[in-house]
């Protein structure tokens, strides 16, 4: 397994925002922070204006590809071959940090014999990008001493996701861009403490801090603390979850703030899940799509209601105070699941948040040397063991924390779903900046901004469809079919269509396909068949 995925997290950023704006260059791939990371995007913009270079490789013509030195349009669900493309050309040219990969990393051999065959004639082939465009980001980037990687779900959300991911950790260990400031491999998290949910073990093989379930002294720490024999059974993920209710070994959900009848791929397989299930309770915010299903439904309170934490991408866990109190029947998340496990005869006394933190904290290690108090100012990154250490800017300093850092020769692998005959147009997927998520639905103010969903189409393609911008089309997959207003726009290539899945009016994913990658099960958003006509109401 490459390096980075063995760090303490392995979705976690190994550097920090401000090394985003301080770096020499980079290396943007399956993201577009100006839509669905704003915050973030605004520091790439300041790098650029103070001198950075920006390689951005995305299917769409985004506002970052047109601020980038170097664009590469490619074909969704091509990444490893590009990556290994750009290793060839990093390899044959000796652009390579020989220093640190001697150092600090082992199998380079096994690299070597894999991407010796991915020449820049054969990634161009694959990939849909000139053999001039992967030689100028490969010499661009090596030759960068600060040069920084970000990748997002256009990275993850693929059957090989994980394998992506170990990719781009080949090459920035190849380079060197890796345990230093202004450099690393920057995941950034899809949604607002997705780090934090993951932190405290959200994940079906982990408990709190990344720790095993397998791991005995991990779960006698627990089991210790918390009164209970703490199981060694890994659990579930979502896939998983929805393949035994089909089965019928599980008969009821407990769904806390997701909507995965818009949200999750195939939707229409989802809600037969869903509606097959004996019980469904939703804890959330707004009657979503998912809520409309349950039997009990929850009310959860918002952020500005509640006291706690969010630990964001750069791993900073930071304080979230409440400003008002929670409306109507509402109550936070905590309060909801003490009570309910107090009824079901498992006692959870809690008082407060912050009596929740130092318990959590006490049993996890990478936390273990915060309280509110440190997290007052600016929060802390982790890890941070002790209550002297002053948190972790930049991971793997020195070494990794397997040792040395091993490389993985990867093999391009086609998406589960290729465009054909019948479904000749790749469909993709993503995020517009006014919504976020599914947030269209509960909020006129940002509506007004993108009152719709309008399915971005090539020019070319309109003109075969006898279609222009505001008309509307039907689009079928082999899993569902929809109807939408169009965007007539030379930003997505011909033969391909892109969507955002903000809008419950045209529930995208209802096209796209559950296949999932075989480690991480996320599944794969970003490439599906379909095929589309003009709609005549």
């Amino acid at each position: 397994m490459a390096g980075l995925a063995t760090s303490f997290g392995s979705g976690a950023m190994t550097n920090s925002f401000e090394d985003i704006e301080n770096t020499n260059l980079i290396f943007l791939i399956g993201s577009n922070p100006t839509e669905a990371h704003p915050i973030l995007g605004v520091k790439m913009k300041k790098a650029i204006r103070n001198g950075a270079k920006l390689i951005v490789i995305d299917p769409r013509r985004t506002e970052m590809a047109e601020m980038a030195e170097l664009w590469l349009p490619i074909k969704p669900g091509t990444d490893i071959a590009l990556l290994n493309g750009i290793m060839h050309t990093i390899l044959k040219e000796e652009l390579w940090d020989k220093d640190f990969v001697n150092q600090r990393t082992e199998n380079l051999a096994e690299l070597i014999e894999v991407v010796s065959e991915y020449t820049p004639e054969k990634v161009a082939q694959i990939t849909g990008i000139s053999i001039e465009l992967i030689e100028e980001a490969a010499r661009l980037y090596a030759s960068n001493r600060d040069a920084i990687i970000c990748y997002t779900l256009g990275i993850t959300e693929h059957i090989v996701g994980t394998m992506n991911v170990m990719n781009i950790a080949n090459l920035a260990m190849l380079t060197g861009h890796l345990g230093r400031e202004r450099v690393g491999v920057n995941p950034l998290r899809g949604q607002n403490n997705v780090q934090g949910a993951c932190d405290m073990g959200a994940l079906p093989d982990v408990l709190p801090g990344y720790q095993k379930v397998f791991n005995e002294e991990a779960r006698k720490q627990f089991s210790k603390s918390w009164g209970v024999e703490i199981s060694s059974k890994v659990g579930l993920t979502i896939p998983e979850m929805f393949d035994a209710v089909i089965l019928g070994s599980i008969r009821a959900m407990y769904i806390i703030g997701e909507d995965p009848v818009l949200t999750d791929p195939d939707g229409n397989h989802v809600r037969k899940v869903l509606e097959s299930l004996d019980f469904l309770v939703v804890q959330d915010l707004f009657m979503t799509e998912t809520a409309q299903l349950a039997n009990v439904i929850l009310p959860a309170s918002s952020f500005a209601e509640k006291d706690g934490t969010f630990t964001n991408s750069e791993r900073r866990v930071q304080r979230v105070r409440k400003a008002i109190e929670p409306i109507g029947n509402s109550k936070p998340d905590w309060q909801i699941i003490s009570e309910l496990s107090t009824r079901m005869g498992y006692p959870m006394n809690y008082d407060s948040p912050s009596q929740i933190f130092v318990e959590m904290a006490a049993l996890t290690p990478i936390y273990r040397g915060m309280d509110y108090t440190r997290l007052e100012e600016k929060g802390l990154q982790w890890p941070c063991p002790t209550k002297a250490h002053p948190g972790t800017p930049v991971l793997h300093i020195g070494q990794f924390s397997k040792g040395k850092g091993t490389f993985k020769g990867i093999e391009h692998l086609s998406p589960a779903e290729e465009t054909d005959e019948e479904y000749p147009f790749l469909l993709s997927t993503g995020r517009r900046l006014h919504h976020y998520n599914v947030t269209s639905q509960y909020s006129p103010s940002l509506k007004t901004y993108h009152p719709e969903e309008r399915a971005m189409i090539h020019p070319k393609d309109a003109m075969k469809l006898d279609v222009k911008t505001g008309d509307r089309i039907k689009i079928v997959s082999r899993r569902g079919e929809l109807v939408t207003a169009i965007e007539v726009t030379d930003k997505v290539s011909e033969k391909m269509i892109w969507m955002s899945f903000h809008h419950r009016e045209v529930p995208t994913n209802v096209l796209t396909n559950g296949a999932f990658d075989p480690i991480s099960h996320t599944g794969e958003y970003k490439v599906a068949a379909v095929k589309i006509d003009k709609y005549e109401d």
